[in-house]
């Protein structure tokens, strides 16, 4: 069945004391919505809808940067979900296929678990996603008759009775889109707090005669993230949760506890990942890659047999062939290294591209900036950089070139060539023996007129 999705992101999150709308507060460096809108992906949506309120702009803007295609509904007064959902029935008029709902603050739904709903609407016209809880709280209650949902009630409106079950509401909800928004223009808001609930579909489903039913999940799954401590524990189960795959995928951790891992880190079994490493987004470790200790990775790609660190950091742009070498108190920004080329100390590469096992000495840096505008170095194949060596792009140094220790490279290098940039030493003995003397004696001089 064709199915798109409406993912509700109106909130403002008045518990997370912020300016930044609540889903745009990051889990494993991306906001709560991009979890799942990510999540969502899975099904091959024909349209992905978010529905704005707070902070409307910045929420859209989070949403097409993630995905250019989706769609923005907006909710101007937060009348509940029943009514945020309706906001969406225009940009999908018409519509054929299936309607899912998401919440951007809840957002580790899994991607088996929208795919078991969508296989259940095969056989109900509506689908609710439920949990176990452990403990129950303020959720709303699904009431069941075997397979069968009778009602959703929601804790404020609930009896004693019905606050004992422990059988609770996610609200991620799926049925046709045409049902869907049919059953929201019933909805009322003649209860507590006034809204219109999104959750009084059911039972105006079950009045229809249309038939309903709720899936289980894992509690953890349908973790909603409200305030600043919530947010804390939905970074540790992501943590958790993401150790624990990367161990059974093969990856060697020493100490897995003080690993931490982007949303969207992928890692190549027999990696070694040491202890203190910290990715960013959008890194991908091939397999049998070494991260040493304390480095910190984000943007980059690093290939089969690199080693890096310790105490190194990959910036955006990064790419490192098979048996690089970036070592301790390196930098690498938007740079090409090529296969078994070595930059092993103290050096920062920006805009850059090395050949193949060119050798960067110690305390190299790569001028790439002139105030305004960035500039690139290149530095061809088996090129020996002497330690110090500014590189003042733009310059290439061609290849089985040199540079001899504390250059100034201003001008390209010829292939094969010998590059030496720096003033004459001139040495004057005792001179350093008469000035030290010199010193002293204007010390104590300052000294005694103190006294």
């Amino acid at each position: 069945m064709p199915t798109s999705l409406i993912i509700l992101a109106a909130g403002q999150g008045t518990r997370m004391n912020s300016d930044q709308p609540k889903v745009l507060h990051r889990v494993a460096g991306a906001p709560m919505l991009v979890h799942a809108m990510r999540a969502g992906a899975a099904l091959d949506p024909d349209h992905t809808i978010v529905v704005t309120g707070h902070g409307a702009d910045a929420v859209e803007h989070a949403a097409k940067e993630y995905d250019e295609t989706a769609k923005i509904a907006h909710q101007a007064e937060q009348l509940g979900t029943g009514h945020a959902v309706a906001q969406a029935a225009p940009l999908l008029e018409g519509y054929a296929g299936d309607a899912i709902v998401l919440y951007g603050d809840t957002p580790f739904v899994s991607e088996d678990t929208l795919a078991r709903m969508a296989e259940a609407r095969h056989s109900h016209d509506l689908v609710v996603l439920g949990f176990e809880a452990a403990d129950p709280g303020r959720y709303g209650r699904l009431k069941m008759s075997g397979e069968r949902l009778e009602k959703i009630v929601e804790f404020k409106d609930a009896d004693e009775a019905t606050r004992t079950i422990t059988f609770c509401n996610s609200g991620v909800i799926a049925a046709s889109a045409a049902t869907l928004f049919d059953l929201i223009a019933a909805v009322g808001n003649d209860n507590a707090a006034g809204e219109y609930y999104l959750t009084d579909i059911v039972e105006i489903a079950r009045a229809r005669g249309l038939s309903a039913t709720a899936i289980a999940c894992d509690e953890a799954e349908t973790m909603g993230i409200n305030s600043r401590p919530e947010l804390a524990r939905a970074e540790a189960a992501f943590q958790t949760r993401k150790r624990a795959a990367m161990l059974e995928d093969g990856v060697t951790m020493p100490a897995p506890e003080t690993v931490h891992f982007a949303y969207d880190t992928y890692v190549g079994r027999d990696s070694i990942i040491e202890q203190n490493v910290v990715f960013g987004p959008d890194v991908t470790i091939e397999s049998g890659a070494h991260i040493r200790a304390f480095s910190h990775l984000e943007g980059c790609h690093v290939s089969r047999g690199a080693v890096v660190g310790p105490y190194a950091r990959l910036r955006p742009g990064a790419e490192l062939a098979e048996d690089t070498r970036i070592g301790n108190f390196v930098e690498v920004k938007n740079a090409l290294i090529a296969e078994g080329a070595k930059v092993n100390h103290l050096s920062y590469i920006g805009d850059a591209s090395l050949g193949e096992r060119a050798n960067i000495g110690a305390g190299t840096i790569t001028c790439n900036y002139d105030g305004v505008m960035k500039h690139r170095t290149t530095i061809g194949a088996r090129v020996f950089v002497g330690s110090n060596t500014m590189l003042v792009a733009p310059v290439t140094v061609g290849d089985d070139a040199m540079t001899a220790s504390g250059s100034v490279i201003t001008q390209d290098v010829p292939e094969g060539a010998m590059a030496v940039a720096r003033a004459r030493q001139i040495t004057k003995p005792g001179l350093a023996r008469k000035l030290f003397e010199m010193l002293r004696r204007k010390k104590n001089q300052q000294d005694q007129g103190a006294v």
